[in-house]
């Protein structure tokens, strides 16, 4: 959201004085400060609105530990057995159950958003239109919007949504549980779950500004809500729309140049160009573990302080990248025409994956067996303490020369939606309304971002033939920014990636000579991966269905 924390914190420091940034995010309504105090003057009916904004925290890729959700997938492969759940998650049945979604509940988180919003919605209806008529709808489509996005979340993980609007409630106010008859509501479809937030999406489109002043950098404009159109349609597989919504999009967003400086915010280039809406770090202000949650073993001797280098890139995503002159990558033939595994390959590698002999702050990464940023065994009874268990560790999103970070943490940018992601939204949604010659042009133009060819209807003859670049594509431009396992998810083959399946790496031995040898390794203790087909639509809380007399359960559960 660039500046937008720093702004709700300004702005809404004028009505509490509050001393901690997070007191401020965590504004749920006005009646603490009373209507008077939060509509007293614009400024501070904005902090209020744009506390609605707090929901895209909850879900952060980067701010959220628990929500790194690529180590979820096959892509990245968490080092840690119980202190964060992602391979339980994997690798447990218990870990969903009757009642429990497990690191997927968002149930009362979302559903908490969308009452405090729902608030505000209806606050700027007694209050809002003395600002005037346009003022009170880009506000407006600012709480729906965000709304919206909680709906989405919610859909994702189990299906149809019970739906609770500020119009809603009994005698058409706002839907708050006041009512004893609000309480019991039931769900409506999982179609008509995407409709309606679709609908939304494109109302808020139409309401929302092109562009905010300076001060209020970062809130939703109309391209962000386009961008959120172009994902989520692909889940209702509404194609049409989510090609439109792209094609919109360009109108406001391009790809920058350089891939790997989208994602340092020290690079000096202007990522504005293609990040859409994201949470951004403040140095001293906003920050986060980041940094320390990833960097390699051998930065806790250069820093003297603890690194758990948590999320590893497995084997599975390495082996997709392909060479800078778009060969594919091979174990077996790479060693003809190519030095080592790593050095040619192309540049989304290298700025996503730290590898054995990898550039690193003035030091070149050791992950082989006895070197500085060593691999070790995954293990279920002991911890790997920071080590790599697949002899690579995550370089995307770390901030290189941000020596402050024990006592500071990191700052940086957690992208939430940009460009290159709405280009693939549109070839996915091109392709599969019969239209593959335009899909692969959107394609390519990721491709070429990096200086890779591009691919020809020699290479996507049919639609499957298309989807299998497709979905290649997404692994390597968008690894570790959180969307592999829902893609896995929105296409039914979560149970051919994951169910039954290990994940791998690559463990290093360094040879007398110098050279090295590489041992493809299961990298989950000889376990299985669980997948299993009522994993699509999880359990709703307990508590939902024990309170909500009309509200089903999901099958199975």
């Amino acid at each position: 959201m660039n500046k937008i924390y720093k702004n709700i914190a300004f702005a809404a420091a004028l009505l509490v004085s509050a001393s901690s940034c997070n007191d401020v995010l965590d504004l749920n309504d006005t009646s603490t400060f009373g209507d008077i105090s939060v509509w007293s003057s614009e400024a501070n009916a904005d902090a209020y609105v744009t506390a609605a904004y707090k929901t895209f925290s909850d879900q952060s890729n980067v701010f959220v530990k628990s929500r790194f959700y690529d180590s979820y997938s096959d892509l990245i492969k968490s080092n840690m057995w119980w202190v964060e759940p992602f391979n339980q998650a994997l690798l447990d049945q218990s870990a969903f159950s009757s009642g429990n979604a497990g690191l997927f509940d968002c149930w009362s988180a979302a559903y908490g958003r969308i009452k405090r919003t729902n608030s505000m919605l209806n606050d700027l209806e007694r209050y809002g239109q003395k600002w005037g008529e346009e003022w009170y709808n880009i506000r407006r489509a600012e709480g729906r919007f965000c709304n919206a996005i909680n709906y989405f979340f919610l859909a994702r993980v189990y299906g149809g949504v019970v739906l609770r609007t500020d119009h809603s409630g009994g005698g058409g106010w706002l839907d708050d549980g006041a009512y004893e008859q609000d309480k019991h509501r039931a769900r409506i479809s999982e179609a008509d779950t995407y409709k309606y937030i679709l609908d939304e999406l494109q109302w808020c489109a139409e309401n929302l500004p092109e562009s905010w002043p300076d001060a209020w950098e970062g809130r939703a404009t109309k391209g962000t809500a386009y961008a959120f159109i172009s994902r989520i349609a692909l889940y209702a597989q509404e194609w049409e729309t989510a090609a439109k919504a792209a094609e919109e999009c360009a109108k406001y967003y391009d790809l920058v140049p350089d891939y790997a400086k989208l994602f340092d915010v020290g690079s000096g280039q202007d990522n504005s160009k293609e990040i859409i809406f994201s949470i951004k770090g403040a140095k001293g202000v906003i920050r986060n573990g980041f940094d320390g949650e990833n960097r390699p073993y051998g930065d806790r001797s250069v820093y003297n302080t603890q690194t758990q280098g948590y999320n590893n890139p497995t084997a599975e995503l390495v082996d997709m990248y392909e060479f800078k002159d778009g060969t594919a990558f091979d174990w077996n033939t790479y060693s003809a025409t190519h030095a080592d595994p790593y050095t040619d390959r192309e540049p989304r590698f290298h700025a996503t994956v730290m590898y054995n002999g990898a550039p690193w702050e003035g030091r070149k990464i050791q992950t082989y067996v006895g070197g500085t940023d060593e691999y070790r065994d995954f293990s279920i009874e002991n911890a790997a303490d920071g080590h790599t268990v697949t002899g690579y560790y995550l370089r995307k999103y770390l901030q290189e020369g941000n020596t402050s970070f024990p006592t500071d943490g990191s700052y940086n940018t957690d992208i939430v939606i940009r460009y290159g992601e709405v280009l693939l939204n549109k070839a996915e949604a091109l392709a599969q309304s019969g239209n593959i010659p335009d899909a692969l042009t959107a394609l390519n133009k990721v491709r070429g971002r990096v200086g890779l060819p591009a691919k020809t209807m020699a290479d996507a003859s049919t639609l499957d033939r298309f989807m299998e670049l497709l979905r290649h594509e997404r692994c390597v431009e968008l690894a570790g920014e959180g969307l592999r396992i829902w893609d896995l998810r929105r296409w039914r083959l979560a149970e051919n990636v994951i169910n039954g399946k290990n994940a791998h790496g690559h463990k290093i031995t360094r040879q007398s000579d110098g050279t090295y040898k590489y041992e493809v390794v299961d990298v989950d203790a000889g376990r299985k991966r669980i997948f299993l087909p009522h994993y699509y639509y999880l359990s709703l809380p307990t508590g939902e269905l024990s309170q909500n007399n009309l509200c089903e359960n999901n099958p199975v559960w």
